[in-house]
């Protein structure tokens, strides 16, 4: 919990939008909670019997020792969630699985997974999917894909903030399509 506590001020700008993980300004982040929390997982994970809470915690400290967006060590994050997932086999473990994946291999890696039936089919009606095959589109350069899956993250979603962002970023893609 001080790990994602640490970011609370950074997730969101003075006018209560949405901020990206990628594009949080990490010197607003609470370094006392980081260094808490990181040294917390690792009491944790020296016992050498993790369970899915300590290995959250693991992920989200490998986010928070991150210096900048690009410094994230994908590679850890993306084993992290495959020790994660036996313990937890969720849709979404494998959804926020496939999406590290997409920051260490590329989004094509990315979008094979997110087409996976046993991850697509339950996520469906879950507007972080499509969000997330937006966002890998819109990496690829497949505006019209990003659009149509913008269209379906922002009809699924609920939460005014992420509808702003998602919106927003419909708007960018479809500008980008009429433009060559």
């Amino acid at each position: 919990m001080l790990l994602q506590d640490s970011r609370r001020e950074a997730r969101s700008d003075a006018h209560g939008a949405l901020v990206t993980l990628e594009a949080q300004d990490r010197s607003r982040w609470d370094r006392t909670e980081i260094a808490e929390g990181t040294a917390l997982v690792q009491r944790a994970l020296a016992r050498r019997a993790p369970g899915p809470y300590q290995l959250q915690a693991a992920i989200a400290a490998v986010h928070a020792e991150a210096a900048t967006a690009a410094d994230t060590d994908w590679w850890q994050i993306v084993a992290l969630y495959g020790a994660l997932y036996p313990l937890s086999p969720t849709p979404v473990v494998a959804l926020n699985r496939a999406a590290a994946v997409a920051m260490a291999e590329g989004p094509a890696r990315g979008l094979a997974l997110l087409a996976a039936p046993e991850l697509a089919g339950p996520l469906d009606g879950y507007h972080l999917l499509h969000a997330a095959r937006a966002d890998l589109h819109r990496r690829l350069g497949d505006r019209t894909a990003a659009a149509d899956a913008y269209r379906r993250a922002l009809a699924l979603a609920t939460n005014e903030a992420e509808r702003r962002y998602l919106a927003q970023r419909l708007a960018a893609i479809e500008a980008a399509v009429e433009t060559p």
